[in-house]
Order: C-alpha cells, then structure tokens, then sequence
C-alpha cells in the first residue's frame, strides 16, 4: 500500500496528526484568487447538496445520493459534474466550503476512535457522573450513554490546583509516564487531557501535553485548555472527550476529502462550517473537530438569517427537513440565537438547561438548534399496541425510500408522500433518482395499511401526519418551550422535504405565512457560501462586579483579542479584516447558570462593568420574566467573538433560476383527507407563480424540492423570488404574525 500524504504532500506516518500540524495548507489563500468560482457541498443523510457560483454571478447546482461508505466520493463526483458543466478547470476553485454529519454521526453511530482520559487524581470518574438531571422524570429504568472513554482507559495523575489556580500539589512526571505507558498498551487511538481548574493555570496539562507528544507523537491529542478553557469539570471534560473521540475519524474523513478535490484539480482552499455559523479552515476542523458537530444544520440558518433579512423578515421560526432528520432554529429581532447548553447523542437534539442526560456534553458556542429524527427517509412501523411510528430510523441514501427502487423494501415518509400525490411519480433531483409509485403503494400498504385496517391513501396520510407530530417537537422546543409564541413568527421552510410538510405544520402551530426561499433543496448548501469566517473564544475570569474593575475586564478581553488575531491570522483572515464582538457571562451571587451580555460600550474605555451589570438584569428580566436589580451579580467568563467580511461570492436566485424548473407540469392527483378525497391539482414551476396569491391547492416542483400548498391556502412569489404561502390555520387561534414579538425585539438570546 502507498503511504499516506500529508497535506504537504509528503509521507506521513499518521495522515491526521500531519494535518492538525500543517499551518500552511491551502485554506489560507481562501477568497484572495482572482478567478471567483466557490462551491458549498452540504452532505446530508440522504442526499448531498452542492451549489457554485461562477464570476458572472451564474449558479451551477447538484443534487446526488450520498455515499456513506466514503462521504468525500459524491461531494467529489458532483464537483466534477459542476466543473465540466461550466466549463472551468479546478483550478479556478477559489474557496470550497463544506458542512459534513460525520463528526455527529461518529457519536451516534459510537464509532469514533478508542480514547483515553488523563485527569486529576480523584476525578477519573466525572464523565460517570455527570450532572444529576434526568431527562425521563418518571422513568425507573432511564441509562445515561456510556462515557466516549471507557473507565480503564481513564488515567489519574497526581497533581493539584486550587480554584485560583495556585499549586496544591506539584505534578507528579513519574505518574504521567505510568499513564503514558498504560494508553500505549491500550492501543488507544487519541488521547484527551483534562486537569482540575487547569483553566485558571494551565502548566500542568501543558506539560502533560508534552510528554504525550514525545512519547506518541502520532496520537490524537487535546488539552482541555485548548478546546475548552472554562468552568465546570463535567462539561469541560466531556467537550475534552468528545473532541478526541472524534478527532481520527474527522481528521482522516476531511483528508480523503481534500485528496479527492486534488484529483479533480480543485487548488482552492477547503473550509469547514463550525457549528456556531461561522467557517474555519480544515486544518483547524481536524485539531478541534468538536466545533464542527453541527457544521451541517448551521448552514441553514445561516442562509435563513440572510433570505430573512433580505426579504424584511425579521422573526422567522427555520425549518430545515432533509432525507434523516428535521431541524428547527429561531432568529428573532433579526438575530440567530446561539447556545453553550447542548448535548450530542440524544434522541431529540435541543439546547435547554433542564432536559439533560440524553448525550454528551458539548460546551461549546452552538446556533441553538432543536433536531429530531424525522425525515424522508424516516422508516414507518406499526408497534405491538397498534400505534403508527415513524423514524427516527432511516432508510437512508442506501438502500433509501422503496420507491428509489435501490432494494428498499422498508416504507418511509418520502413513500407515503408519493402515494399522497405530493411528490413526484416519476422522477427526483432532476431525473437523478428515479420513483417507482408501484414500489411505494406496496410498501405502505403492507407496511401500514393492513396492520391498520386502513385505506391505502389514509394510511399514507396517517404517515404523513405522524412525521408532522414528530417535527412539531422541534419547532415547539425553540419557541414554545422558550417562551415564545409561534403565533408571532414566519415558517421559513427549506431542505429537500421541508415545503412539503412546511404547510401542515404551520397549520398545528397557527402560523399565519410560510416561506419558501429558491433553491430550497440545495439551500444548506447555499448558506454555506453566504457564511463568514468566525471564532469564539472564552476564559473564565470568576469574581464580583463590585470587585472587578474596568481595567481588569478590559485587560482580560484584550488577553482574549491578542489570542483570537493570531489565530485568525494563521487562518489567512488578518486581523484588519477582523470585527469584535466582546460579552461576558454573569449571573446574580448564588445562580447556578449565567446569562451572556454583550459589551455595548466601548471596551477600551471605562463604564464597562457598570454597563455589564446593566445589561445583565435586562436580560435576566427577558428570559426569565424577573430580575433583582438589588442583588450582587458575578462575572464568571468573558468570551470574544471574531468575524471577518462575509463573502461577497454568494448565489444570486431568481424565479426563472435553472432551466430545469422553467415547465409547468400539468395536474395530478393528490389527497389532502377525506373531506375532499383525491384532488385534481396543478403542478407548477415556481417560475409560473407571480405576484397575485394563487389559490391552493397547489404543487410546485423544482429541480431540487416540492412545495405542497393545501386547499384553503394561497401562494405567490415576492420580488426576491420567495414562494409566501398564507396559510389557513386548522384546529388552532390564528392571528397575523407581527414584526417583533412585544417586549422581545433586539437580539436574540
């Protein structure tokens, strides 16, 4: 076997230690090449989405089905397909940004690399312990995951650090190297590093860091300082954990991926979406591939955010349904929300302070996004009491839905939407994926149907409705469950089956209008290139207002401001091009969470404390409905976020966009309930719709998407070529959506 390169090209005795070590790969001269040609490639359960854009301003996009067995393979086929279609070389690839599943998938799947922890003596077992929060109240018989890093392979050390970061207790090199010794024999494959308060002094995981890497310079490796310099043991080690398990499996899977684009001629530089809505270069994404666990459904919102703000939206509710799962986010006030509080691994993926113990902590700056295991290919089943389940297993891309006719005998919601008449009977992502209706009709006919007692197209129905009651979890738990009332609020609907359901689902929720953006199928993707480069940085800084002087924050965030231009700086984004924005966490004496304001002074000036404390009890009075102006508040972290220009590159949409949705299709038949049976309806271009509401119901079909608008609901197109649906709410108060919900309107949280 050839010996594995580098990204510099030369023979590495360990691909992934090569690339977190290369500070000189190709990601620096991202956007700083005159020819002007990006691509984003966004890889879902399902399919894998890519869109490029070309200098003129013109748009090539592909739709194809994953492939699991290597995810790399059909992003690097597409690229091919776009490249020989726009007739450039690779070498006119200016920047190519990708969103990838695998880091999560790896959790999930718990196939990620075998890890060891080394900690502080007495502390080997935090990842045992966890936080006590039961997320099953009434459940007897509840078992939190396994920890990533097995309790054998969890070393101690002999060292100790007061909580001000003063030496207890010198560490202890002999019990390092005994450490060092038993992950050897171990055959562990990544090593994580987490040491009592070392947050507040790191020399001793440092130089642990150091004898690891002397003794196995091939291991993966992460110090907690690095990765996680803050607070609180528990998810400070768990983030730790996570960032090593991982670390192989994304490292080896992003070095495939930069080979392949190589081989097409692609000499532009590859980045990653983080999952805080920012890009990094790759080099980056595989030290610390913990940022990148949501790196797919980020890109969404971000495009969300930009379509939204386009098109006078300022409160929209996000809603990304693909081929696995259904993801939910709010932009309020004009704001993405972001959270710290998240768990991967669990069966509903959601921030939230009090449903904990589903995953792994990840303490990390996340876009606070709700998932669910609800997609098109979410396999249908009939449980041992006669109740109809969907998902959250998934046929996936292979063998996929039954009427991909691939060897899926398995009905799914994609199958009982094209038994609905939703969705075509002929052809998907442009004729890329055939349909066999006949396929279909059979598989949710002995799937559901005979176990049920049903007619075929109720039973399909009874499909697609339990898939929309799934969904609502989601929508509900970033607004609902937040304190917001969805009443106030835009669907903004996307991925390749979020039109089809965007409808209905409004409807449970009693939301007055539904957004369809163009392109919605390929729409991750198209947020992937409208994406900044973006870092968060953070350092607990623990004491009381009263206590903490200005200069003392400002020498903090200007520690934190020094750290985040270097790093930008290694990233090819100088600190010229670099806007701060500086927040700190605080929380009133005795709270056991914080609150995250920004700095809305200037930070080199004074009144930055009074402006804090200020700001806090603002907040405090938003999110929880009270606060105590009288009470002492705390500083526990101070945290910087450093963001270049957004790319000006970025897909310009129009209703006449790809040639291959100019036709109108004709009529089909589709079933929207008993109440009107089988209904004769047109199916359009979306290029057919214009600025006059046309009633539904209506089927708009795309290259890469459908829209189903219900009877009782109109459709039409606004000048940025969005399709608005005003919807007709069915067993919930409806009221118009308002600009800004009342006393919520700035930033989100």
């Amino acid at each position: 076997m050839a010996p594995a390169l580098s990204l510099s090209g030369l023979p590495a005795a360990n691909p992934m230690v090569e690339w977190t070590r290369h500070k000189g790969d190709l990601s620096r001269t991202a956007g700083r090449r005159l020819e002007s040609y990006r691509i984003g490639a966004d890889i879902g359960g399902t399919f894998t989405d890519l869109v490029m854009t070309g200098p003129s301003g013109r748009t090539w996009t592909r739709k194809v089905l994953s492939s699991p067995d290597d995810y790399s393979l059909a992003v690097v086929q597409a690229v091919r397909e776009m490249l020989r279609e726009a007739g450039a070389p690779g070498s006119a690839v200016a920047e190519v940004v990708h969103g990838t599943t695998v880091a999560t998938n790896t959790i999930l799947e718990n196939k990620g690399a075998k890890t060891a922890l080394i900690t502080t003596k007495g502390f080997r077992d935090v990842l045992e312990l966890r936080r006590l929060r039961v997320p099953e109240l009434f459940s007897l018989f509840y078992t939190p995951p396994k920890p990533l890093a097995e309790r054998r392979l969890r070393l101690e050390v002999d060292e100790r650090l007061d909580a001000d970061g003063t030496v207890v207790r010198h560490l202890n090199e002999a019990s390092v190297r005994e450490a060092i010794k038993r992950v050897r024999a171990s055959g562990a494959e990544a090593v994580a590093v987490c040491l009592l308060h070392s947050y507040r002094n790191p020399a001793h995981e440092r130089r642990i860091g150091e004898l690891v890497r002397a003794a196995m310079p091939n291991i993966f490796l992460s110090l907690s300082i690095d990765i996680l310099p803050e607070i609180r043991e528990y998810e400070r080690t768990s983030t730790t954990v996570v960032n090593s398990y991982i670390g192989p499996v994304v490292g080896k899977y992003l070095q495939s991926l930069e080979g392949g684009l190589r081989e097409a001629g692609v000499a532009g530089g590859l980045r990653i979406m983080q999952s805080n809505g920012g890009v990094m270069s790759a080099s980056s994404a595989a030290a610390m591939p913990a940022y990148i666990v949501e790196s797919g459904p980020a890109a969404g919102v971000v495009g969300a955010h930009r379509a939204a703000l386009a098109a006078g939206l300022r409160n929209i509710i996000s809603f990304d349904m693909g081929g696995t799962t259904a993801k939910a986010s709010l932009i309020e006030g004009g704001q993405r929300s972001w959270t710290t509080e998240y768990e991967v691994g669990a069966g509903i993926q959601l921030s939230s302070r009090l449903v904990k113990g589903r995953g792994h902590a990840v303490k990390l700056p996340v876009l606070d996004i709700a998932e669910v295991g609800a997609g098109g290919g979410s396999t249908v089943r009939v449980d041992s009491g006669g109740a109809l389940k969907v998902g959250p297993q998934s046929a996936g891309a292979v063998p996929g839905p039954a009427c991909y006719g691939a060897g899926g005998v398995e009905a799914t919601v994609t199958d009982a939407n094209v038994v609905l008449g939703y969705v075509s009977p002929d052809a998907l992502a442009g004729g890329a994926v055939a349909v066999r209706p006949d396929l279909a009709r059979e598989a949710i006919q002995e799937t559901a149907a005979k176990p049920l007692s049903l007619g075929l197209l109720d039973a399909a129905l009874g499909v697609h409705s339990v898939a929309n009651a799934n969904m609502v979890r989601a929508l509900k738990a970033v607004s609902t469950y937040r304190g917001r009332d969805p009443r106030d609020f835009t669907l903004f609907a996307f991925g390749g089956n979020g039109p089809v359901h965007a409808c209905g689902l409004a409807q449970l929720l009693g939301i007055s209008q539904v957004v369809v953006p163009p392109a919605p199928g390929l729409f991750s993707a198209t947020g992937m290139l409208q994406a900044a480069p973006e870092r968060h940085f953070v350092q607990t800084r623990f004491g009381r207002m009263s206590e903490v002087t200005d200069a003392e924050l400002r020498t903090a965030f200007d520690e934190l401001q020094r750290r985040a231009s270097k790093e930008m700086s290694g990233e090819g984004d100088p600190a010229s091009t670099v806007t701060w924005q500086r927040r700190a966490d605080l929380r009133y004496a005795g709270q056991a969470f914080e609150l995250s304001v920004d700095v809305r002074v200037n930070a080199s000036g004074a009144g930055v404390g009074k402006a804090l404390v200020e700001g806090f009890h603002r907040e405090h009075l938003r999110t929880y409905g009270h606060n105590a102006p009288g009470e002492e508040v705390e500083v526990v972290s101070v945290r910087l976020v450093a963001r270049t220009r957004a790319p000006k590159s970025v897909p310009m949409w129009s209703p006449q966009s790809g040639a291959r949705s100019k036709a109108a299709r004709g009529v089909r038949a589709a079933y929207f309930g008993s109440a009107t049976g089988l209904i004769d309806t047109p199916v359009l271009s979306r290029s057919a719709l214009d600025e006059r509401p046309a009633p539904g119901p209506l089927i708009v079909e795309e290259y890469d998407a459908t829209t189903v608008v219900p009877p009782g609901c109109s459709a039409r197109l606004d000048v940025a070529g969005n399709i608005l649906i005003n919807v007709l709410a069915r067993g919930a108060k409806r009221r118009p959506a308002r600009s800004a919900p009342p006393g919520r309107a700035g930033k989100g949280r």
